[in-house]
């Protein structure tokens, strides 16, 4: 959001600094032409069904991502000591209190007793259908960046058809050509500083969410196959990043702190 303003502010700016208000961007045939006509678009390429969810997208991409990947890191170090010590089966009440769904079935597939091979396919599918169902709304977004600027050169060659009509009235031709192009200026605004980031903060989301998925893979499964809990660290600890290991380092270190109680006893 913070980016976004920006944008917005520095265009203003440079609309004073060249002694213009940014009041003639209040333009209706040019709004009308650019915004309809691109949403007319995107509802023709992605359904109506999907184009409801662009609220709630615009939330989530504006809305800071909370990553869950350093508690996942710490939660499945500490279940791969336990299951060392005590089996996988003493895992099945915590279990019941994980909230992360994705993780919850992974781990209950385990103490199910299912083959490494099957828990790992059957969890592979669930993050190439979490891809896929994302993909929608990062590519509605970026089509619509594309949809956007296409629209506005049709209103400004609409705007210069409309100017064409008044030749014999030169002392028009100015303000014509001026609206004509403001349709244009909309068009391109709104594709880089709105469509497209949305675009591309959906796809951020999407590839750290895979990320913490694929830890939680890595993690099951390193679990399953009984390895020891400090090598499921070093698996783990390479999916985070520098700032993400150092501060489980710090927690670990605390005296009392379930991180150095459970890599103590294992």
């Amino acid at each position: 959001m913070i980016g976004i303003l920006i944008a917005v502010a520095a265009v203003i700016i440079t609309f004073l600094l060249k002694g213009v208000s940014p009041v003639i961007l209040i333009n209706l045939p040019s709004i009308f032409i650019v915004i309809v006509g691109s949403t007319g678009a995107v509802v023709a390429s992605f359904g109506m069904a999907n184009f409801k969810k662009v609220p709630k997208l615009l939330g989530l991409a504006i809305k800071p991502y909370a990553s869950n990947a350093v508690a996942t890191r710490v939660q499945l170090v500490e279940y791969a000591a336990r299951a060392r010590r005590e089996g996988l089966l003493s895992l099945e009440t915590d279990v019941e209190k994980v909230d992360d769904p994705f993780l919850k079935h992974g781990l209950q597939m385990v103490i199910d007793g299912m083959e490494p091979e099957t828990v790992e396919e059957v969890l592979e599918l669930e993050i190439e259908a979490l891809k896929n169902r994302h993909a929608v709304g990062h590519q509605m977004w970026s089509l619509w960046a594309g949809y956007a600027p296409t629209f506005g050169i049709l209103g400004a060659v609409m705007g210069l058809i409309a100017v064409m009509a008044h030749l014999s009235e030169p002392e028009k031709l100015g303000a014509g050509i001026q609206v004509a192009f403001i349709a244009t200026l909309l068009a391109v605004g709104l594709a880089n500083i709105l469509f497209m980031p949305m675009s591309v903060a959906l796809k951020g989301r999407t590839t750290a969410e895979v990320a913490e998925r694929e830890m939680a893979v890595a993690g099951i499964l390193a679990l399953q196959a009984g390895d020891n809990p400090r090598i499921v660290e070093q698996k783990l600890d390479t999916f985070l990043t520098p700032a993400e290991r150092a501060s489980i380092h710090d927690k670990r270190n605390e005296p009392g702190s379930s991180a150095s109680a459970g890599a103590e006893a294992a």
